[in-house]
């Protein structure tokens, strides 16, 4: 690696813009400001930059049900009210720390709205009150939940997709390979730069790991709150790092979107190859010049509402 590399000349120049205007701001990183803080801090964020939020016709809060007797709130948007739409489980990123409905509204409203499908959004349990893999667990509850009750919500359970970003899409990996030991049929597991392993320090940790949004003290601080300790060479449980995972064969095909200037962008090539491998069939998406979480920041970034376009291609080809 050039050490006089310097990942700020590799953005877009509209990201560059955005990052400037950030750090003009004076905001503390997330992991110095706290859990609570933090929360608060992510959702104002993601509030300020993602792009209008498009109207769907349906929008119905719910409540599902845990075997362990939790609730877990979870919100639906459809285009309409017309029954038996297919559906899509959005997971939202964050860490497993931070973020919820809220920070994913928009893009799942536009999945809804340009996908013609149901979107159907979870807050699953956080660390550090709840450490993965807490949130896996609420997503495997949902998606037997949907198995069972979708129809009574007008919702066509056998046409699924799983899809994610970030913690989400880590999520949307593993559950993918679980529904399918489960024999459930997912048609897409679609994810935007998903964290797939922890135990590797690849090219784009090594060249984006610093002086970006999602940095490697972030990402330690967010490992510490779930109780995970990653060392070089020593795999952590395979849920967390779904591209360790025994096998990769008979999983849904994939959709992954990726990050340029990302520590990230390595994970989803990675697991984009361990996919193809095995036989399954993989689309990838590059957005060059962009972050990690440029797809919250459409009120600056074109690319973001580009990015929601083509993730709603890939899950309405996928579901029709």
């Amino acid at each position: 690696m050039n050490d006089a590399f310097d990942p700020l000349q590799a953005l877009n120049p509209a990201t560059r813009a955005l990052l400037d205007n950030i750090r003009r701001a004076g905001f503390a990183p997330l992991q110095q400001q706290g859990v609570a803080l933090a929360r608060l801090s992510y959702r104002a964020g993601v509030g300020a930059s993602e792009g209008p939020r498009t109207p769907v016709e349906r929008v119905d809060p719910l409540i599902i049900p845990s075997p362990e007797g939790h609730p877990i709130p979870a919100r639906l948007w459809a285009p309409h009210h017309h029954p038996g739409l297919p559906v899509v489980l959005y997971l939202h990123g964050g860490g497993f720390v931070v973020g919820g409905i809220d920070t994913c509204e928009g893009l799942c409203r536009n999945l809804a709205a340009q996908a013609e499908v149901a979107v159907l959004a979870i807050d699953y349990r956080l660390a550090p009150e709840h450490p993965f893999p807490a949130a896996l667990d609420d997503t495997l509850c949902a998606v037997r939940w949907l198995l069972e009750e979708g129809r009574t919500h007008g919702l066509d359970p056998d046409r699924l997709a799983l899809a994610g970003d970030s913690a989400g899409g880590t999520l949307t990996a593993t559950a993918a390979h679980l529904c399918r030991d489960e024999g459930i049929a997912l048609r897409l597991q679609a994810m935007f730069y998903p964290s797939v392993q922890r135990s590797l320090i690849t090219g784009s940790h090594q060249r984006f790991a610093r002086g970006l949004l999602l940095d490697a003290d972030l990402m330690a601080w967010f490992d510490q709150l779930n109780q995970l300790h990653a060392t070089p060479g020593q795999p952590l449980d395979w849920r967390r790092e779904p591209l360790n995972a025994p096998t990769h064969r008979g999983l849904a095909p994939a959709w992954i979107g990726l990050a340029e200037c990302d520590p990230l962008a390595d994970d989803g090539r990675l697991y984009a190859d361990a996919l193809m491998d095995a036989g399954v069939p993989v689309q990838v998406q590059h957005y060059p010049g962009t972050v990690h979480d440029f797809i919250n920041m459409g009120r600056f970034l074109p690319q973001a509402a580009q990015a929601h376009a083509d993730m709603a291609r890939a899950l309405k080809a996928a579901l029709d």
